[in-house]
C-alpha cells in the first residue's frame, strides 16, 4: 500500500495536525518505510505460536472476590482537587 503526500494531507486534516505542506512529502516517505517494515512483519510464519501478553511467562495474581464496603469516602476524596456533596467534579468532554 503506496501513501502519497495527499493521503498524508488528508489524514493530517482528519487528526486536525497542522503539518505544512513542504513536509507531506517526507511524511509520506517515512510513512510508507513503516508499511514496508509491517509488510515484512505479515510474512513471518506464526502458525503454532501462543499469545503471549508478556515475554516472562508469570500468571496473574488472584484476589478474593469479596463484597466490601468501599472504603472511607472522605479518604478518596481527600485527593480530589473539587468535590461537591460526596462526588468528583470532572471538567466537561462532550460539546
Amino acid at each position: 500500500m503506496a501513501i502519497d503526500a495527499a493521503t498524508v494531507r488528508k489524514v493530517a486534516r482528519l487528526a486536525r495536525i497542522a503539518e505544512p505542506e513542504e513536509k507531506l512529502e517526507a511524511l509520506a516517505n517515512e510513512l510508507n518505510g513503516i508499511m514496508t517494515w509491517i509488510e515484512q512483519l505479515a510474512e513471518v510464519d506464526t502458525d503454532g505460536v501462543e499469545p503471549m501478553t508478556s515475554a516472562v511467562h508469570m500468571p496473574a495474581p488472584m484476589r478474593e472476590d469479596v463484597v466490601t464496603e468501599g472504603g472511607d469516602p472522605a479518604k478518596v476524596l481527600s485527593n480530589a482537587p473539587k468535590t461537591i456533596n460526596g462526588f468528583f467534579v470532572v471538567p466537561k468532554v462532550v460539546e
